[in-house]
């Protein structure tokens, strides 16, 4: 008995002892390491790296940008299977302990004795892995297990098992970019959190532990083991019951990997919204949790980009076949072939039986082995699969080619082309010219070609090529100068030059109504004012004379501005330059947004020979509509950063706005709640209001007709084209929408088409779908604007009772004089024989 007591006193006493040094271990440890541990409370305030998001002005995203994939999420929006299956792979006493684990830290001490100094499975409940991601490396060490514990101790005493959570589910990396299970969830099944199955939960949860080797995209077998085992845990611990846990284990792997898809495609502003950030925020820009919200409206930005789409492939269509984009794909694929695992592929095929089904028959019809076609489909899949897609071009590959048909091989089906889709294909010779329309199918593509295929709105599949012009469409709100639409090319992928914001290109015609406006401001001229449309010669100061000529190569003597502008005469417009003077003429454009630099200091200004971006001309336009006030383009709405419980706006846009119903000394006017000030008004709105009627009759009657196909009549605008038609535009507006569209190349060689084949198509399907049910938009007629009758060959007025007489509009200062009838008959006489007269000379 002595001896048992005296055993049981010593052996309490170890006890004690042991304890006692582990106290004073830990105590010893905690006074070494404290002074050098991070500061646990910036837990409370600490900021994510997430990425940069751009959204358009309805909140949609266009654009994401950052090497961390990420979306913080509350406590409380997290599901419970997600907390139960984190729980149950990572710490299953995370609600029951203080921090530390003891039965896993002496697990991790008997591997860290045996390993002589490594750590191999940590023994990290949840909250010292938060310590470890958050303020400490990842370096697997003892010294750096120690910090962990301590800090994990404090972080038990400042946070509740909520928080810590949060910060747990929001930082972990998950693979594929993914960080955190929000990000998760979308990268690898596209989904939010509370739609994820319970099979798809564990695989997630399954990740932290070895994001590569567990990786579902890298590795299916292990992560299915992996998934499988955090199931089971599950069910142990009773968190799911045995028929959760059978029809969960049964779930085949459904992970795909999914790339942030923009709600809304508009590339290139998303690309100019990310200078925009870089410039503001420097790399803190990618990593900040910054927002920034455009001017781009979500449902007017899809229809510009097909509508500049769509006419590219319009205008690339009526110049000919240029050949398939690469030839005999089977032949190219050899080589490759001998050094890629086709092992992935078979699988996929094998999934896919429509296709071998569908190639069965294609062949049968074409009396060739069967077996040959599927092979070419296993290699062609692959690639497909790595051709990319431009616009609404997609890469195909021709199965067969007979008759006046083709069956080709797209996203991941054989489809017919009919021959409505294929008999445009003339081969193309030059810009003028195409060679002779084909009489089969064989002639445009054969077998194991890849092409460009376009589907229409019917749903059939036209056969198509990546345009040989470019172009770009800017839509602009005239009242504020906001960006509402603007698609920089053909597509963002092909090319990422924005040629809306960086192209700089002649003007041509559409910059003439300016030289117009000028002179009707000025008084010296009137919208019947008559000016000689006759040859002229001109010393532009080099060794050769300048000799100017219209379009059309004739001349059609004196004639009235009104019918000069419709018409888009040059000589016309080079005269009424002439006549107000260029400096004052440059000097009136300044008003517009026109930098004086870049205007050139010549009579060749009156002909658009000024080069400037589409997006500089949209913005001159916009004065055109608002009634003459100077607004400036923007497009950014505001910048916001992701804050602790809500976003915190940094900036928000004041732009000067137009307003016709202001008063002069008034300074600000309020518009949907926000007070903005005032924009300088710089031309008349006389003057305008009669420009604005001029530029009716391009559509009525000038270059611009084919815009009566919209049954408006309120839009105007002006046709554009340079020398040997190396840009093409449209520049037309309402009181609501102004917008420009330029087709070219960038290599500035001729598109060989006028503005009105071009560019006014594209316009008019832009502006037909985003006017479609609003009412017409036109200014009230200034008090200052009167009619008169007017001779329509002197220009004069006529007096009361004279015949033949038509009705313009005039400044009510600026009426032109009576004329007498004798007059009238001697214009015409003259007017009759002037289209043969010798050139004038200018100098």
């Amino acid at each position: 008995m002595t001896f048992l007591r005296t055993l049981i006193v010593s052996l309490l006493g170890i006890v004690v002892s042991l304890v006692g040094v582990v106290a004073l271990g830990v105590v010893g440890a905690a006074i070494y390491f404290a002074p050098g541990l991070p500061d646990v409370r910036q837990l409370q305030n600490f900021e994510l790296h997430t990425p940069l998001r751009i959204y358009t002005r309805d909140e949609r995203l266009i654009g994401e940008f950052g090497e961390e994939r990420r979306t913080e999420i509350d406590f409380d929006a997290i599901p419970a299977e997600m907390i139960d299956a984190l729980t149950a792979a990572e710490d299953a006493r995370f609600f029951e302990h203080q921090g530390v684990a003891p039965r896993a830290l002496a697990r991790a001490s008997l591997e860290l004795i045996r390993s002589g100094g490594t750590i191999q499975s940590g023994g990290s409940t949840i909250t010292m892995q938060v310590a470890r991601n958050y303020l400490l490396t990842l370096d697997q060490t003892f010294t750096r297990k120690i910090r962990e514990i301590l800090l994990a101790l404090q972080m038990e005493q400042l946070l509740n098992k909520e928080e810590i959570l949060e910060l747990y589910v929001n930082k972990i990396f998950l693979g594929n970019r993914a960080y955190g299970i929000a990000a998760a969830a979308d990268t690898y099944y596209d989904k939010p959190l509370d739609e994820l199955t319970l099979a798809q939960t564990a695989m997630i949860a399954g990740l932290p532990k070895a994001p590569s080797a567990f990786n579902p995209l890298a590795n299916s077998e292990r992560s299915l083991i992996r998934r499988n085992w955090i199931l089971f845990r599950m069910r142990e611990l009773e968190l799911i019951d045995n028929e959760a846990y059978l029809e969960a284990v049964q779930e085949p792997v459904t992970a795909r990997r999914h790339f942030t898809q923009p709600e809304v495609d508009a590339s290139y502003v998303a690309e100019m919204a990310r200078q925009y950030a870089i410039d503001r925020f420097g790399d803190d820009a990618y990593t900040g949790g910054y927002r920034i919200y455009t001017t781009i409206d979500s449902e007017l930005q899809p229809t510009a980009r097909r509508a500049l789409a769509d006419g590219l492939i319009a205008y690339d269509r009526r110049h000919g076949w240029r050949g398939p984009e690469e030839q005999d794909i089977a032949a190219s694929l050899v080589e490759a072939q001998e050094e890629t695992a086709t092992q992935g592929l078979e699988e996929e095929l094998s999934e896919s039986p429509e296709i071998r089904q569908t190639a069965r028959q294609a062949a049968e019809r074409s009396q060739t082995n069967v077996e040959g076609i599927e092979g070419d489909v296993s290699n062609w899949v692959q690639v497909l699969e790595r051709t990319p897609s431009y616009g609404l071009l997609e890469p195909a590959i021709v199965v067969e080619s007979s008759g006046q048909e083709m069956q080709v091989l797209v996203d991941g089906e054989l489809r017919r082309i009919p021959w409505e889709g294929l008999s445009w294909a003339r081969p193309y010779q030059s810009p003028r010219s195409r060679g002779a329309e084909p009489s089969s199918a064989s002639e445009i593509a054969t077998r194991g070609d890849l092409v460009r295929v376009v589907e229409d709105e019917e749903g059939q599949l036209r056969l198509s090529q990546r345009p040989d012009a470019e172009g770009s469409l800017v839509a602009q709100d005239p009242r504020t100068g906001a960006i509402l639409a603007l698609q920089g090319g053909f597509d963002f992928n092909a090319s990422k030059f924005n040629r809306a914001v960086q192209a700089q290109r002649q003007a041509g015609s559409i910059f003439k109504p300016f030289i117009y406006l000028a002179a009707l401001e000025d008084g010296e001229m009137n919208a019947a004012s008559v000016v000689n449309d006759a040859p002229v010669v001109m010393d532009d100061g080099s060794d050769t004379l300048w000799r100017p000529v219209n379009s059309s190569l004739d001349f059609n003597g004196p004639m009235r501005l009104r019918p000069a502008l419709a018409r888009s005469r040059n000589l016309v417009t080079i005269r009424v330059l002439q006549s107000m003077g260029l400096n004052y003429t440059l000097e009136y454009l300044k008003g517009f947004g026109f930098a004086e630099g870049r205007l050139p200091h010549g009579l060749s200004l009156a002909l658009g020979s000024a080069s400037l971006t589409p997006l500089e001309m949209t913005n001159a336009y916009s004065v055109l509509s608002n009634g003459g006030f100077q607004v400036s383009p923007w497009f950014i709405q505001r910048v916001a950063r992701d804050g602790d419980s809500e976003e915190k706006t940094l900036d928000e846009a004041s732009p000067q706005v137009a307003c016709r119903e202001c008063d002069d000394d008034q300074e600000t006017v309020e518009i949907d709640g926000h007070e903005y000030p005032i924009a300088p008004r710089v031309a008349d709105p006389a003057a305008l209001y009669i420009l604005r009627d001029m530029m009716r009759d391009v559509i009525e009657t000038g270059t611009g007709r084919a815009a009566l196909s919209l049954g408006r009549d309120d839009i105007v605008g002006k046709t554009g084209t340079t020398n040997s038609q190396r840009d093409a535009w449209f520049a037309g507006f309402n009181d609501d929408l102004v917008t420009t569209v330029w087709v070219g190349k960038d290599s500035n060689e001729t598109i060989s088409e006028y503005g009105s084949q071009a560019a006014l198509p594209i316009w008019i399907d832009f502006m037909g779908q985003a006017l479609e049910g609003t009412p017409p938009a036109i200014p009230e007629r200034p008090d200052t604007v009167v009619t008169a009758q007017i001779d329509p060959n002197s220009g004069r007025r006529l007096r009361d009772g004279q015949s033949g007489g038509i009705t313009e509009f005039f400044h009510q200062d600026h009426l032109p004089d009576y004329q007498a009838q004798q007059i009238s008959r001697e214009l015409e006489e003259a007017s009759g024989s002037q289209g043969s007269g010798t050139a004038e000379s200018i100098f």
